[in-house]
């Protein structure tokens, strides 16, 4: 009679914690994620807030730069901060495409650069990994020159 009893407990439990788990958002809702996440992130640099900059970069995060990898949040925000100086930004970024992995927890963001007059100027591809609920944090980031488009 205990031996029912218990398996009777342990199914209840079982189907209690299928019910209680929480429902991981549709593809289209991590998309608009991120979307929002890289719109926020480029904002940063129109308000000229180096900060809220450093506040999206994932503590491993890895910013291409020329021939160069810059590693860690630390080393990235040090790199950007002249970015930031000035009453104007040099250059501007929009997400254009964003694709979350089936699993949820990675993405990628791809879009135009221009410079402050509006000129495309390049490319940037950043990949978010997702680090809490609705909490997106960039690891990659590398951009390139448009084909064509004016160099300084």
């Amino acid at each position: 009679m205990r031996a029912v009893f218990i398996s009777a407990m342990l199914g209840v439990s079982m189907i209690a914690g299928c019910t209680s788990a929480p429902l991981r958002p549709s593809n289209a809702v991590l998309v608009q994620q991120v979307k929002d996440t890289e719109h926020a992130f480029a904002h940063t640099m129109v308000m000229r807030n180096h900060a809220a900059f450093t506040a999206f970069l994932a503590p491993e995060t890895i910013f291409f730069s020329g021939d160069k990898a810059l590693r860690g949040s630390k080393q990235v925000a040090d790199a950007w901060k002249p970015y930031y100086d000035g009453p104007v930004a040099p250059f501007s970024w929009e997400p254009e495409r964003v694709e979350v992995l089936d699993s949820g927890t990675l993405a990628l963001s791809t879009g135009p650069v221009h410079d402050p007059q509006g000129q495309l100027i390049g490319i940037f591809n950043s990949i978010w990994r997702l680090e809490a609920p609705g909490k997106w944090r960039i690891v990659f980031d590398k951009g390139g020159v448009v084909c064509g488009a004016k160099q300084e």
